[in-house]
């Protein structure tokens, strides 16, 4: 029997995608570079979790005021 190819499509963002290509690079641990580098992927993975937490915060106070809607019915011809 010949054995089939397979393909299988991995979809990235382009962040993730980014550090992968670094990290596959194997640029020097100790490199002033790869330093820099891993420090951005831990503030920008904090800056997420800060906008997560403010949107867990909104949620938790429950609706605002001024986001009730009224409803007006419209009579078409």
């Amino acid at each position: 029997m010949a054995k089939q190819k397979t393909t299988e499509e991995i979809y990235l963002c382009p962040v993730g995608r980014f550090f992968r290509d670094l990290e596959k690079k194997g640029l020097g641990k100790k490199s002033k570079f790869r330093e820099h580098m891993s420090r951005s992927r831990i503030e920008f993975l904090k800056a997420i979790r800060s906008l997560i937490d403010e949107r867990i915060e909104e949620l938790e106070k429950g609706p605002s005021k001024g986001s009730s809607k009224k409803v007006t019915k419209i009579e078409v011809e």
